[in-house]
């Protein structure tokens, strides 16, 4: 094992649609599909949270009963930009809540603490329609992890976000909400540093790769240096699963040559070369799939506004545009309306 792996970064701008946006069919981000994947394993996450949790309270959470919710109280709007994961935990023989949220974006949110507050009492939200006759509410542990260039300069604490003065912050605070959340900003974490967590494989490689792949074309030389965690990472249970779901990251979000990959993967041994031809696979038949989508939209698109010119007339500038960018969901009941339609307005109503 190396002593200190480099985590490069390169500030190559991407040849890709910027990494984090949702498809216009409302599939998952790269780094969330990446996030989820790995994170969503507890012995992953909860590797994480031994190490950035405070010691005293990470002794009192039973970690070695983690165990996931299959919920996301992400507003809808905001899922190319965030991943959130919820778990629970005995905290002390009591139940408890562990909330983790991924920040994809190069700067941080200045919101955020009120963000992680309203996503909490979310939480709490849906323990209270699952359990009716609570009296009490349980702990949420609330994570943020940021993985941008630049450090978060963000305040942790909601009352950092409330606009008053020293002297009439001081004769409000007992009357104000007090929320802080815990931040691991990876932008201030070395390969030394992430080594010395303890993290399972998966969790370490991961960690990696979305502090320096996103748009960086050195990734398969920059991940050289940590292929003893890839080697462990494939032969854990699971591991080829988790190697797939690394490469397809790697694919979508890097600059990284094909050839440079395909390579790095061989090293490993078969099941790693193997496992790298089986992504190729499965993002060319996602490719072709996906282009024939488009262009299924786009002829949809292109027939509604030729049929709308045909029954009404010349159209204002702004209707094609609106068609063309319109989901093809909403292009074809566009479509229903425009059969019995009258008038563009009942068209688009």
């Amino acid at each position: 094992m190396p002593n200190q792996p480099g985590l490069g970064d390169s500030s190559s701008p991407s040849r890709r649609p910027p990494p984090g946006r949702r498809s216009p069919g409302g599939q998952p981000t790269p780094h969330d599909s990446v996030f989820r994947r790995i994170f969503g394993v507890p012995a992953n996450a909860a590797s994480q949270l031994r190490a950035v949790l405070p010691p005293g309270l990470a002794a009192r959470l039973d970690l070695g009963r983690l165990a996931p919710v299959s919920a996301s109280f992400v507003d809808e709007a905001l899922k190319w930009r965030y991943s959130d994961l919820l778990f629970t935990a005995p905290l002390d023989g009591r139940d408890a809540y562990v909330y983790v949220l991924a920040e994809h974006q190069s700067s941080d949110d200045p919101l955020m603490a009120f963000r992680m507050l309203r996503y909490i009492t979310r939480i709490w939200d849906q323990h209270l329609r699952d359990h009716p006759r609570a009296r009490q509410l349980p702990a949420v542990l609330p994570l943020v992890v940021h993985h941008g260039r630049t450090r978060w300069a963000g305040p942790a604490q909601l009352l950092d976000l409330i606009d008053l003065d020293p002297a009439a912050m001081k004769e409000a605070e007992a009357y104000l909400p007090r929320f802080e959340f815990l931040l691991d900003d990876l932008a201030d974490v070395d390969g030394a540093q992430l080594l010395s967590r303890g993290l399972t494989p998966s969790a370490l490689v991961t960690l990696v790769l979305l502090k320096t792949a996103p748009g960086n074309p050195r990734v398969p030389a920059e991940l050289r240096p940590w292929a003893g965690q890839l080697r462990a990472m494939l032969d854990q249970p699971g591991g080829t699963e988790a190697f797939i779901a690394l490469l397809t990251y790697i694919e979508l979000v890097s600059e990284a040559p094909a050839s440079e990959l395909r390579d790095l993967a061989a090293s490993l041994g078969p099941d790693a070369k193997e496992a790298y031809v089986t992504t190729a696979e499965m993002l060319r038949a996602e490719g072709e799939a996906l282009g024939e989508a488009r262009g299924e939209a786009r002829g949809l698109a292109k027939a509604l506004v030729h049929m709308l010119t045909v029954k009404f007339g010349p159209l204002p500038d702004d209707v094609p545009q609106k068609v063309h960018a319109a989901a093809s969901s909403q292009v074809e009941a566009w479509t229903e309306r425009a059969v019995t339609a009258e008038t563009l307005d009942q068209v688009f109503r």
